[in-house]
């Protein structure tokens, strides 16, 4: 299958979010298929909340035509790597039809979430919660 759609035309994207990192890949296909680090969505993602989150931007854009999903992902937890899937997807989707930006711009998903986690700090238990005072 990777031979195969490496000869195809195909829209790459880049998704992040906290250390998460994607790299989407777009193949015009006859049906909807995904593969992410060579496994299938079922086996990568196996909760419906993280199928949803990654199918989330074709269910908003719904563009013309189906696609296959070829995207490799390292870094940060299994709910990060999904969030990033679908960055991925929705910046690929705009390299292919730029009429979907504004749909997918309105549902907040080509804006990288910032976020990141706080370092913790020294004489501090957490990022900013502090030692128990007492006292005496």
């Amino acid at each position: 299958m990777e031979k195969k759609a490496a000869t195809k035309e195909y829209f790459r994207a880049i998704g992040r979010r906290k250390t998460a990192t994607a790299v989407v890949k777009l193949y015009k296909s006859s049906k909807t298929s995904y593969s992410i680090n060579g496994k299938d969505l079922v086996v990568y993602f196996p909760t419906a909340e993280l199928k949803k989150i990654v199918t989330g931007a074709f269910e908003i854009a719904a563009p013309s035509e189906k696609f296959e999903v070829v995207a490799t992902t390292k870094g940060g937890g299994s709910h990060a790597q999904a969030e990033a899937v679908r960055h991925g997807i929705s910046r690929a989707l705009v390299l292919f039809d730029t009429e979907l930006r504004g749909t997918l711009k309105k549902a907040k998903m080509l804006k990288r979430d910032p976020r990141q986690v706080e370092r913790k700090k020294f004489g501090l238990k957490k990022a900013r919660k502090s030692p128990q005072w007492s006292k005496r």
